[in-house]
């Protein structure tokens, strides 16, 4: 049985094992939306009439995860289960959580929530959909709607407007016309939120949806791009050299990529996460480093962004820590974006060069941001190709071997220790990775030769 399987039959125990106790006892929310579109859910909550002292005393493993709101997580073989019991809300004076909660019925819990088509539930007992706010209505008629007055729901919690945006971009919905409006009226209210849950939600946005630079577009059309990453909205309008970038301007060529981003595999050596960020900040210091300069062939001007990719790495380093994504993936992140105009010329590099380029650890990262690249502008992917290929000839021996030499050999020699023992060892490396010398004694018998 599959994880998602045993969690479908654990909630439907929960279920049952409530209504046996006379309680209301529905899947809720998005499992429902979920399971209505015909995508499996990736975890159920359940609603029920029960109060949270009910449920703990119906199942044996349970923990109090948030019992003043009325949740309780029910553990059964290791799959944690959310039992919320039906819930009215008082006014959100923070825009972030309920000044009060009190316990209610099922139809007035649903209609506290943020959207129709995440306040239906479904009984899996009795296999019945039910709807209190027309949610099947807008699933089938593909649309986002705020329940009741979409002002007073963003109002509510200011997270709701990127979770519109979201959701519409994920499911492949439209925003309808009264809840767009009021979310571009209370987009600048999203500096309300913390760092945490905006980065939560703008990551989801970016590695789930069905076209990720489409939803960063409606981003930037209701006004939350602007506050939430002014950085990225600079890029509209900086113009590229039309020969190298025929598709326009940096942001239509960031958008481009953010397109052509897949599932990533497993064993791919990246996150989907670590591309979608370094997809978006790749040319993020362009609009600073935008210049005009003689063109030699032409006799007239011709535009660069001369070093663009090293300012890049340190403004991308600043947005990615101010979202606080956690350091390793920042350096991750930052280290692509720093190198990732080095492919360009892995045609014309020194065999060491390549190997040490893709013998890195985030090489696979830097090769993928590549073809993006590639594709997302004039669609030739000449030096990926090599570099797929030559990276995938590397199969049976590793690409960056153990050193022959070591600094002790050096020292051994008689060489003191400082930055020329670095350089020869840099150098001797390099021979090695060429190929120059057939193994360590010839090796050695070279750095005789070459020690100063």
């Amino acid at each position: 049985m599959t994880k998602q399987s045993k969690s479908k039959a654990i909630a439907h125990h929960i279920c049952l094992t409530l209504q046996s106790a006379g309680h209301e006892a529905y899947w809720a929310g998005g499992c429902v939306r979920d399971q209505h579109l015909g995508i499996p859910p990736k975890d159920y909550d359940i609603a029920t009439s029960a109060l949270p002292e009910q449920v703990e005393a119906l199942f044996s493993k349970t923990l109090a995860i948030g019992k003043s709101f009325g949740v309780i997580a029910v553990i059964e073989d290791q799959i944690q289960t959310d039992v919320a019991t039906f819930r009215a809300e008082a006014p959100y004076s923070d825009g972030r959580h309920p000044d009060a909660v009190t316990f209610c019925a099922a139809a007035e819990d649903a209609k506290r929530r943020d959207f129709t088509i995440n306040a239906l539930f479904y009984d899996p007992i009795t296999e019945r959909l039910i709807d209190y706010v027309d949610g099947k209505v807008d699933l089938e008629a593909g649309l986002i709607r705020a329940i009741g007055n979409p002002l007073e729901r963003f109002q509510e919690d200011h997270l709701r407007l990127l979770r519109a945006v979201r959701f519409s971009h994920v499911l492949g919905f439209k925003i309808e016309p009264t809840t767009l409006q009021a979310l571009k009226t209370e987009a600048a209210t999203i500096h309300a939120i913390s760092v945490e849950r905006i980065e939560r939600e703008l990551t989801r946005t970016l590695t789930e949806s069905l076209q990720p630079g489409d939803a960063l577009h409606t981003l930037q059309q209701v006004g939350l791009l602007p506050v939430i990453l002014p950085e990225v909205t600079r890029l509209i309008g900086v113009e590229q050299p039309p020969d190298y970038h025929p598709e326009g301007d940096v942001y239509t060529h960031t958008r481009m990529m953010l397109n052509l981003i897949k599932d990533v595999a497993d064993d791919a050596g990246f996150t989907k996460q670590e591309l979608a960020y370094a997809t978006l900040l790749h040319d993020i210091a362009k609009p600073d480093t935008y210049a005009l300069h003689p063109d030699p062939k032409t006799g007239g001007k011709r535009i660069r962004f001369l070093e663009h990719e090293v300012k890049g790495a340190v403004l991308a380093d600043t947005i990615l820590k101010r979202l606080k994504i956690p350091n390793h993936q920042r350096q991750r992140i930052i280290d692509v974006i720093a190198n990732h105009m080095r492919p360009f010329q892995a045609t014309q590099m020194r065999a060491s060069s390549l190997r040490r380029m893709m013998g890195a650890p985030t090489f696979p990262l830097l090769l993928e941001l590549h073809r993006l690249d590639g594709l997302g502008s004039r669609g030739l992917l000449p030096s990926y190709t090599f570099l797929h290929k030559a990276y995938h000839t590397y199969t049976n021996e590793p690409i960056l071997p153990e050193p022959w030499i070591t600094g002790r050999d050096l020292i051994a020699l008689g060489m003191p220790d400082g930055p020329a023992l670095g350089r020869l060892l840099s150098d001797a490396y390099d021979r090695q990775l060429e190929e120059t010398e057939p193994d360590r004694e010839a090796l050695l018998d070279w750095i005789k030769k070459h020690q100063k």
